[in-house]
């Protein structure tokens, strides 16, 4: 009697643990538009150009072909009340991407459930309604569970180590590949505190 009971409950948990199984393969499966290139952890980390990513294309880009270029890397959102701010990100990216600067978008959907989308509808968006033409990236989580390794390293290496806050956080990387500020979202881009930054890293010639 007692090992009858004792292959029944091995047969429940046999169960449970193929259900859960099951279950976390159809989110995967369901969530096809995550950033999941592999990469460095945050504590193995140097700079930013350690990590390699996914466009918002599909294709992997090392973070490392923008060596030597000042990047504001920002996650952005579709249905956002900070969702305008592209239009002075693109403005941005414009004026000075011809002395060696970037913005790196990262969709996420974290905050709100406001960017619920798929890649390819969030680059129809952006580029529709914004014209951006900035570099875009695939999905990616940018807090709590299943965050990024990229993230974890930009919010460690930051002025402060808060999560991000919200969309459009902001984070500015100098020419070597470090985090050398860090913007609450409500800080447009077109801001002084913004926009002096970036000129004092570009004017930085290391």
């Amino acid at each position: 009697m007692k090992s009858s009971r004792v292959f029944a409950s091995l047969f429940v948990l046999a169960g449970v643990t193929a259900a859960i199984t099951a279950c976390t393969s159809t989110e995967i499966s369901q969530n096809p538009t995550v950033n999941t290139v592999s990469g460095p952890s945050a504590s193995t980390a140097n700079s930013i150009y350690d990590f390699k990513m996914k466009d918002i294309d599909g294709k992997e880009v090392s973070l490392g072909d923008y060596k030597g270029k000042v990047l504001l890397v920002v996650n952005v959102a579709t249905y956002c009340g900070n969702t305008p701010q592209y239009e002075a990100l693109e403005k941005l990216y414009e004026a000075n991407k011809d002395r060696g600067f970037a913005i790196l978008g990262f969709p996420a959907n974290e905050f709100g459930q406001q960017e619920p989308g798929s890649n390819d509808e969030i680059k129809k968006f952006c580029t529709s309604k914004y014209n951006v033409s900035f570099p875009m990236f695939s999905k990616i989580v940018v807090k709590g569970d299943g965050i990024h390794p990229l993230y974890q390293w930009l919010v460690a290496s930051a002025p402060y180590h808060d999560d991000v806050e919200w969309n459009f956080g902001k984070f500015l990387i100098g020419r070597d590949g470090k985090v050398i500020g860090r913007f609450n979202p409500k800080v447009k881009p077109d801001e002084p505190e913004i926009t002096k930054a970036i000129d004092s890293a570009l004017a930085n010639s290391k």
